[in-house]
């Protein structure tokens, strides 16, 4: 399928509006409790800057944010250490941030653990992890290699994964195989349809963390666009089945992510966050059956979702989805599940 000049689904959304931010506003809710933000990046780009001072202003904002999580998203590499080597840059960046806040005094561990990336195709990319590893020993965590491929090009941009099937390739999986030995995790970013072969490594690799990023993607853009109910049953399932695998877990977030088709970018003013409850409802409540709080963490996916409501409303958004659960669940879903995931120590 070819798309028409323009047409791509675009990786950071519609460009930051503060302006369109501002127009809603509400108070914090819960402000007093314990929140580990398990997904975000920070990157400088030529269409976007989301460093340390964005971050610190969104963490600010007044919920109790404890410790933040990057997540690898191609910014900062090394590239004079050669292509295998590169995305080692990107690692020690997020160690600088964190080591820098922490000798500041900041209340806020920032890049308490740290996602990288590595090509675990690559012969030699166990020599990779090591230097990820010796980088920050303490706050590397995983690597992320993403998997996102469609037929529909349109769905295809320039931080999704261009080959089919790569969670299946041989060679992948020689690599894969390091993770264990070496306590590391894995993050997938894949899309809803591709949700069995996420399952299918998981079943070939039970010792490995595998933590699934945001909810399993249901799209919702391309040959998606405006098929939600057509997806939702495909989604569920792959979720469902996925949940049977102790060795899995998932993040509850990246609903603002342009390419699942929400809506919510494209709205006159700002959804509140009772607004965006709504909407998530149907989405977020079933994951959290599946994998139990023992297995679900939350993430704002910023700067990502930043163009679909601020870091604020996202997290009251989710206090209000969690409402109906007891003090410990929320314990679990808002902190504990992050850091025992990912080895946080808090």
């Amino acid at each position: 399928m070819t798309p028409e000049p323009g047409n791509q689904v675009p990786l950071f959304g519609v460009p930051h509006r503060p302006e369109w931010l501002a127009l809603h506003d509400e108070p914090v809710l819960e402000p007093d409790l314990p929140v580990v933000d398990a997904h975000h990046h920070l990157w400088e780009f030529a269409c976007e800057r989301y460093l340390f001072d964005e971050l610190k202003s969104d963490v600010g904002s007044g919920h109790n944010i404890r410790a933040t999580i990057h997540v690898q998203c191609g910014s900062h590499y090394r590239h004079e250490s050669g292509p295998l080597f590169a995305p080692v840059g990107e690692t020690e960046f997020a160690s600088q941030v964190a080591l820098s806040a922490l000798a500041r005094g900041e209340p806020t561990r920032y890049c308490a653990g740290i996602v990288g990336y590595a090509d675990l195709r690559m012969p030699g990319v166990g020599e990779v992890l090591e230097a990820h590893s010796r980088t920050d020993p303490l706050r590397f965590k995983g690597i992320r290699q993403a998997a996102a491929w469609d037929m529909d090009q349109r769905l295809v941009n320039a931080h999704m994964g261009t080959v089919q099937g790569l969670y299946g390739d041989p060679q992948f999986r020689r690599g894969f195989a390091s993770l264990a030995p070496m306590g590391l995790s894995f993050d997938v970013w894949a899309l809803h349809p591709q949700l069995d072969e996420v399952l299918d490594l998981a079943l070939a690799f039970p010792d490995t963390r595998i933590i699934v990023d945001h909810i399993g993607a249901p799209v919702g853009e391309g040959r998606f666009a405006g098929r939600h109910d057509e997806v939702y049953p495909v989604w569920l399932k792959g979720v469902r089945d996925l949940a049977e695998c102790p060795n899995v877990a998932i993040k509850i977030g990246g609903l603002g992510l342009p390419i699942l088709g929400m809506g919510f970018a494209s709205a006159p003013r700002p959804f509140s966050s009772e607004e965006l409850c709504r909407q998530m409802r149907r989405w977020v409540e079933p994951c959290i059956e599946a994998f139990g709080p023992g297995r679900s963490m939350l993430e704002s996916n910023f700067p990502v979702d930043r163009h679909s409501f601020s870091y604020k409303v996202c997290w009251n958004a989710f206090k209000r989805l969690c409402n109906g659960c007891s003090e410990s669940e929320k314990a679990r879903l808002f902190h504990d599940t992050a850091c025992e995931w990912y080895r946080l120590g808090l």
